[in-house]
């Protein structure tokens, strides 16, 4: 029994290291696509603006730390100190991100975890916490195991199959991103139906066309006022426009990637649109 269980422990390293790089690299895509670091920003939007940004770096940086740690102290070239410093690192990681991942599901219970970029714009659930629990518990059980080593047989590669093919089976469950992967692959959403973040709205509207040509009008430092009607989002922000007073509002049609928007100047007084207002 004692041999199983600590192939087991030695497994979960090559699980860690899985989740890290995979995660980071997630987000990194959901940055690339969207062409803006915002889109990642995930539970750092607890933070204020001007510190969510470098959060958000040092998160992902951090994690693909960790996970390339992991795998460089998996072997005989890194046990001892290192690994167990590491692994041990990597279990405060987790442990942090219960932490987060619970205050971000009270103060903010329509936000999604953002773990693994735009597959994780559910609002956190009891399953995304145990996934959690469950991975910090899973580096909590490596610490002081010993390396990594070549299997001896092939009846032994076949447990580390089976071990390793269990867990990501049960970390599945316990994913909500699975059912949004189905749901791309299998199905398309109706406009009407579709469920889009307004920090990824704000996120494709900072980075579009329509954006850089009105934003030296704008005067607030947010957003005034956020509504949806059907398949468009309405973004509100006041500003100046030849010395009058104006409302600009954009239309950013809710769809992921570069999603048309409209754009409209309103004098704040009357309502009136004004002659520069432009329709892309």
């Amino acid at each position: 029994m004692a041999l199983p269980l600590l192939t087991v422990r030695q497994l979960q390293v090559v699980l860690l290291a899985i989740m890290l790089v995979g995660g980071c690299a997630s987000k990194a895509a959901r940055v690339i696509r969207a062409r803006s670091i915002s889109a990642g920003l995930g539970p750092t939007g607890l933070f204020p603006w001007q510190l969510r940004r470098p959060i958000m770096i040092a998160m992902c940086v951090l994690e693909l730390s960790l996970g390339l740690a992991l795998i460089a102290t998996a072997g005989r070239y890194g046990a001892g100190a290192p690994a167990t410093t590491v692994r041990a690192g990597t279990a405060l990681f987790f442990l942090v991100a219960i932490g987060t991942l619970y205050e971000v599901r009270q103060r903010r219970p329509a936000a999604g975890c953002g773990c693994f970029g735009d597959l994780s714009d559910t609002p956190i659930g009891l399953r995304t916490m145990a996934r959690a629990c469950l991975l910090c518990l899973a580096a909590v059980s490596s610490i002081g195991a010993p390396p990594l080593r070549m299997a001896s047989s092939s009846r032994e590669a076949g447990f580390w199959i089976c071990v390793l093919g269990l867990e990501l089976m049960l970390i599945a469950m316990l994913s909500p991103e699975i059912a949004e992967i189905g749901v791309r692959l299998g199905y398309s959403e109706p406009c009407e139906l579709r469920r889009l973040p307004v920090t990824r709205t704000l996120a494709s509207l900072k980075t579009s066309s329509q954006w850089r040509r009105y934003a030296a009008q704008v005067t607030g430092d947010g957003p005034a006022d956020i509504w949806r009607e059907g398949c468009w989002r309405f973004v509100v922000f006041q500003g100046v426009s030849h010395g009058r007073l104006v409302d600009i509002v954009f239309a950013v049609y809710l769809q992921a990637r570069r999603p048309p928007i409209r754009v409209a100047v309103l004098d704040l007084l009357t309502d009136e649109v004004l002659p520069s207002a432009t329709s892309v």
